[in-house]
């Protein structure tokens, strides 16, 4: 959130400026554990002497920063009773903690004992600066600022390159592949003169040819950024120089210089607020470019700076702030000028890459420039993952090398062999001389002879030259353009268009377009995920009695007042209770309408919403009267809170001016300015939000709503109350509580409002202490959350509300659909368990036929027990995981023991009858809270906690942090093989999406953190269906295939060629031309494995849709498997032998010389490897027939062309073959043989051992043929 600064007044109570974002920090856990912690304020008890939290605990310990990594000691936190709790769920709104293109996920720690992978995206930096080291900057003194301390300048550069550096640099990125390395050796070694087999230039041209390419890629993205960055740092800002304003480039612009920005015009560095045109300091920006909201922000000068910029027109003062951080939703600093010394936070910084909207201008003092702002510091990208298929290709990669090992050591040994055998006629035998037997000059002369064991050794390494594209180097560019075009098809895939939202599919990582198709779990976020994240006020709880349960659409926006002199309209209507509204317009008297209205109070003071008004000229149909009327948007970084206000303006409380000092509310129409003298803002730690306010009549209050797990221990006991009142606020509290889990039941968001009166003692300790605390440099939030604990306690409590958040369209049918592939649905939210229970009831995640273990752990031998009993009840075992091969009853629907509830002390006392029965056939799901993860996850449950929740059909997990999300993904994925994706819309999902093989980002309501940090990015939950079971299988089919048919493809030449030197005295000599080897992978056999691996269909998106379970193709492997690998090395090596000795037959006894032969296996093994891709296309379009045989055409006319060069030995060679029968009937002979074999196997399985694809692929033709037979009739009959 973003919060008003309330400022110092010259008033009599001043108030002290509020907190930076104190939840931004997440939480603190112990070093050498995963969970983030909690701590319970309202166990933590204060010493008025010392300040000192006081209660027995752990102390001087190195704990970890769990929202942005890095260690600190924290030697004054302490705990009371128990251990450290989760920094669990945010009930109220989730703060982004993770910033720009890769919102960095933490580092989680791992036990060797539980072997779980470390998580390797780039961590924050310690960004808690000290007070011996802070940053200092002079104001208005650039000079002195930049002389002293060397702080960079502004200009920025995101380009990798220059011109001097492009081609080294890129070329050692390139070769961190090690193929490239393999290449590069094998060119290296043809170069040399013993072992030159191809001309030493075409022995480069496939390496150059790739890294050409490349590198043309590489230059053109890093001329688009040098472009880039030249027009941003030659932007123009107003900076003061020389008293007055004056334009300045951007990349000029120093720290401690003073910048002057106008409306609607770009930050150009990070500032902190001297002035604005507000009189109260008080300026609009939007964060779009930085974090993706599209919702306005409020910053603060302060009032002491305002009125120095606005009076005197001068500038100066000393900064005293952090370091540069990465952290955007943090900043600490303060601030000295004429001997006054004032905090800075977060509400007084704006950034670089935001815009100032609604404010005519700004002014502030630059404190961080160029490569040190906050946008630039995290303007990382995100990790890299490579494809589960990809890693397989490696291992089969490994084997075609040894291959190529062993059949190089056959033609070494076999030269050492006939070298020797032959040794005293040598020079002699026609195939190995050792002097030339010519009439030239070299008549006579010896050839380089280096005896047999050189010779052998050369003969090897001649061999690895020959065979070398037995390693196929042309697969791992074909792999980048097939990827490349399937991309592009999700990208237009109109079925992913989200018209709502306007966003297109979008495809932010190439490299695991496959895993889609092998997905095995799904972690998904509940709040804008599964839910719109649109939230509807439904219900309120006031004084105990029930509201809501009969709503009415508001007539007229505005509400009736008596003495109404203005009419505000909001945007959204809400419906509002009529009883509700008949009591807010009684006189203020009694306690329930006293209890009424200040609820409403709270919700409209308690938040950091913005009001924005502007005039609406309509007419008042209900009267003869015209108006105008004032229509309100109301901006907020928080859904809920924006709903929460709307819902207060209907009900006649609306929130129509917020200032840095004071907020302004409408009353029925009388207007109730309210200053604001301290506000702290919602965390994840105390799960509340409160405003400290002071009234028009001086009595001072303090408004706190937030999370049901963290009021009810903070209200006022009964001990000073009479029999009634204590008789009354039991009710009160008790029918409060039966409404809350009603509300959750209902699936509605829940925040319990209470209030107290502060008196002139609690509010001067709490002033001194919040003014220290948001001066302060170090442990700021703590501090903070510490001062908090002041007031937040004792309260009386008003009521509650209930909040709807509508499921998105689709949901239960995607989930459905997932669950029918066989894939496992797991939700993690931050919501209450009951809200959680029944949004997955609405969302079919669960039904009413799964029984449910629900493990709400209170401490570790609880947890323990919990699970252990579960687990021996229903007989579920242990898994053996010690290697991640491991495959637990994956994704088979019946598959779960069930249990019915475990409960906190022990309700696995179930009917007997259920026990004796021994294990139920009913599937089960497992519910489990944050607080239950703490122990488990910190603890050595893992192993108890994944064999359990393996044997799910369902999980939910609620109340959990975000570090605990990418802990859950964390236990299936560093336990089994499977493949994980996860699913998320905020910025506290980016650690899951982060940690899982494939992250998917929703472009939601939550801003753009999630999006920027994902593999992919889509506008609706219910595209995932698509995504998955069309595109996925389609991505995974194809590249299979087309990895098997590059080994293939590649191998079947090589042995040929392997083939011929055997019966050529292992002289590593070549029947083919130089070029025709290079152009076999490169042009001859390419082009059709492309187009094959992006358009081809084993079926239609129409059949994978209705027969969800084709999706299990891929869990069982079925397109790529070393069972397949095999059997494609055994097809291709029948395949050679056809392609090499029925040529060598066929012409035994003629007079055809070498080359000729050689033409005709260059000829005929293009022909038969494209043949043998056409046996295996599944859907026949006009590009594929254009590929496949354009690409024999294409051979022939490139062998025209280079039979036509006379240099050539095979000069002519081509026009001779063409004229012959034999030839064409031997290249058809061939072709036929080589493929028999894989015909009738393809025949026997596709007739008794069909597999699912095939059957689904007959049954889809069938039904095509049978809707033609049956449109025929009707075009009869016409």
């Amino acid at each position: 959130m973003t919060s008003g600064q309330p400022l110092l007044h010259s008033s009599s109570s001043s108030a002290a400026g509020p907190p930076s974002k104190i939840s931004s920090f997440g939480c603190l856990c112990p070093a050498n554990s995963f969970s983030s912690s909690n701590f319970d304020d309202s166990q933590i008890h204060f010493d008025a002497k010392d300040e000192e939290v006081t209660s027995e605990a752990v102390t001087d310990k190195e704990y970890y920063l769990g929202e942005f990594g890095g260690f600190v000691k924290h030697e004054s936190l302490q705990r009371e009773g128990k251990s450290l709790a989760s920094g669990g769920a945010m009930e109220l709104q989730t703060l982004p903690s993770s910033a720009l293109d890769i919102s960095m996920a933490p580092e989680l720690e791992k036990r060797s004992k539980s072997q779980r992978v470390r998580h390797k995206s780039a961590q924050f930096e310690e960004f808690m600066t000290s007070e011996e080291n802070p940053r200092l900057i002079y104001v208005n003194d650039p000079k002195r600022t930049n002389d002293k301390f060397e702080f960079t300048g502004n200009e920025i550069r995101t380009s990798k390159y220059t011109v001097i550096t492009f081609l080294p640099k890129n070329l050692f990125i390139q070769f961190h592949r090690v193929a490239y390395l393999y290449f590069l050796a094998i060119a290296a070694l043809n170069q040399l003169p013993p072992l030159a087999v191809f001309g030493r230039t075409v022995s480069l041209f496939p390496l150059l040819f790739v890294l050409f390419v490349t590198a043309i890629k590489d230059g053109y993205e890093d001329w688009r950024r040098h472009r880039s960055d030249r027009k941003e740092n030659n932007r123009l800002a107003q900076v003061f120089q020389s008293g007055k304003f004056q334009p300045k480039k951007w990349k000029k612009i120093r720290s401690g210089e003073v910048v002057k920005i106008h409306a609607n015009e770009t930050i150009p560095c990070d500032m902190v607020l001297l002035g604005t045109s507000d009189s109260s300091g008080i300026a609009y920006i939007q964060t779009m470019n930085l974090d993706g909201e599209s919702n306005l922000k409020t910053r603060y000068a302060r009032q002491e700076t305002v009125s120095m910029v606005l009076e005197r027109g001068e500038y100066s003062g000393l900064i005293r702030c952090e370091q540069p951080n990465r952290n955007i939703y943090e900043f600490t600093g303060n601030m000295e000028f004429n001997g006054h010394k004032v905090s800075l936070g977060q509400s007084n910084i704006i950034l670089r890459g935001c815009q100032l909207k609604n404010t005519e201008w700004v002014i502030g003092v630059v404190v961080y420039a160029g490569q040190e702002t906050k946008a630039m510091l995290n303007s990382a990208a995100s990790p890299s993952k490579r494809s589960r298929l990809e890693g397989y290709m490696n291992r089969e990669t490994l084997w075609l090398s040894v291959f190529l090992f062993v059949m190089c050591a056959v033609v070494a040994l076999g030269m050492g062999l006939w070298l020797e055998r032959h040794m005293e006629q040598l020079d002699t035998l026609p195939y190995y001389r050792r002097r030339y037997f010519t009439s030239g000059r070299m008549n006579g002369k010896k050839y380089k002879y280096y005896g047999i064991a050189m010779e052998t050794f050369f003969s090897f390494l001649s061999s690895v030259i020959v065979f070398q594209i037995m390693i196929p180097i042309s697969l791992y560019i074909t792999m980048e353009l097939v990827r490349l075009g399937q991309s592009y098809f999700m990208i237009e895939d109109l079925q992913m268009y989200d018209s709502n939202s306007g966003s297109r599919f979008q495809c932010r990582s190439l490299n695991i377009n496959e895993d889609l198709g092998q997905i095995q779990y799904v972690f998904s976020d509940k709040t804008g995920t599964l839910t719109e994240n649109k939230m509807e006020f439904q219900r309120a709880s006031v004084y105990g009695k029930d509201y809501g349960s009969s709503l009415r659409m508001s007539s007229h926006p505005s509400h009736a007042g008596v003495n109404q002199r203005e009419r505000w309209k909001i945007k959204s209507q809400i419906s509002v209770d009529a009883e509700l509204m008949e009591l807010l317009h009684k006189s203020l008297v009694g306690n329930e309408r006293i209890h009424a209205h200040e609820f409403f109070l709270t919700l409209a003071a308690c938040n950091t919403v913005i009001p924005i008004v502007t005039q609406n000229s309509s007419s008042c149909t209900d009267s003869e009267l015209h108006d105008d009327m004032e229509e309100i948007e109301y901006q907020g970084e928080s859904p809920d809170e924006q709903a929460l206000v709307a819902a207060a303006s209907s009900y006649g409380y609306s929130l129509i001016e917020r200032t840095s000092g004071h907020i302004v509310i409408d009353v029925n129409g009388e207007k109730l300015r309210l200053d604001v003298l301290g506000l702290h803002e919602f965390d994840s730690v105390r799960k509340r939000m409160s405003v400290v306010i002071r009234f028009p009549s001086n009595a001072v209050k303090v408004l706190v709503k937030g999370a049901d797990s963290s009021m009810f221990s903070i209200l006022a006991n009964s001990t000073d109350k009479t029999d009634h009142e204590e008789t009354r606020s039991f009710s009160v509290r008790s029918e409060t509580e039966k409404h809350l889990t009603d509300y959750s039941s209902q699936g509605l968001r829940t925040l319990v409002v209470a209030s107290r009166d502060l008196s002139d003692t609690e509010f001067e300790e709490w002033q001194l202490r919040y003014e220290d605390a948001s001066t302060s440099l170090t442990d700021r939030s703590t501090k903070l959350r510490q001062t908090a604990a002041l007031i937040e306690c004792n309260l009386n409590l008003l009521g509650a509300t209930g909040i709807e958040d509508k499921l998105q369209d689709g949901v239960p049918e995607t989930i459905e659909s997932l669950r029918q592939a066989g894939i496992k649905v797991w939700v993690l939210t931050g919501d209450k368990q009951e809200t959680a229970i029944s949004i997955g009831l609405s969302c079919k995640l669960l039904n009413q036929d799964m029984q449910q273990i629900i493990i709400n752990g209170t401490s570790e031998d609880e947890c323990r027990r919990l699970l252990a009993d579960a687990k021996a009840r229903y007989g579920i075992s242990q898994v053996e995981c010690s290697n991640k091969k491991s495959k637990p009853r994956n994704n088979v629907e019946g598959d779960s023991a069930g249990v019915q509830h475990v409960r906190g002390a022990g309700n696995m006392s179930q009917s007997n009858g259920d026990k004796k029965s021994g294990l139920t056939s009913m599937p089960l799901a497992l519910i489990i809270d944050g607080n239950s993860l703490v122990y488990i996850l910190e603890k050595d449950l893992e192993q108890e906690l994944f064999d359990l929740a393996t044997s799910c059909r369902a999980v939910l997990c609620c109340r959990v942090a975000p570090l605990q999300k990418a802990g859950i993904v964390d236990l299936i994925k560093s336990r089994t093989n499977d493949m994980t994706l996860a699913i998320g819309d905020g910025a506290n999902d980016v650690s899951m999406i982060q940690m899982a093989d494939v992250g998917i980002g929703i472009c939601g309501q939550e801003g753009r953190q999630a999006v920027m940090a994902s593999d992919f990015a889509m506008g609706q939950f219910r595209f995932l269906k698509r995504l998955l079971l069309v595109h996925g299988h389609w991505n995974y089919t194809r590249v299979g295939y087309l990895v098997l048919y590059n080994f293939y493809r590649n191998a079947v030449f090589v042995l040929m060629l392997f083939w011929y030197i055997l019966c050529t005295a292992f002289s590593t000599t070549s029947a083919l031309t130089d070029w025709s080897s290079v152009f076999y992978s490169v042009i001859y056999t390419s082009v059709p494995t492309i187009v094959v691996g992006i358009l081809d269909k084993d079926l239609s998106d129409k059949t994978l849709l209705q027969h969800p379970k084709l999706y299990g193709t891929g869990h069982r492997q079925e397109s790529y498997n070393m069972h397949l690998f095999w059997i494609t090395m055994i097809d291709t090596l029948w395949q050679s032998l056809v392609l090499f000795y029925v040529p060598l037959f066929t012409y035994k006894n003629s007079t055809i010389d070498i080359w000729s032969l050689g033409s005709l296996w260059t000829i005929a093994v293009a022909v038969l490897v494209n043949v043998h891709l056409a046996m295996d296309i599944q859907r026949w379009v006009l590009i594929t027939h254009v590929a496949t045989w354009g690409s024999i055409i294409i051979t022939y006319a490139c062998m025209v062309v280079l039979d036509s060069i006379p240099i050539f030995p095979n000069y002519w060679t081509i026009y001779h073959l063409a004229l012959s029968r034999t030839y064409w009937l031997t290249i058809l002979l061939i072709t036929v043989v080589a493929l028999l074999p894989r015909f009738l196997c393809k025949v026997v399985q596709q007739i008794f051992w069909p597999s699912d694809i095939q059957i689904a692929r007959e049954a889809e033709i069938l039904r095509k043929r049978s809707d033609l037979l049956d449109s025929k009739p009707d075009q009869d009959s016409t």
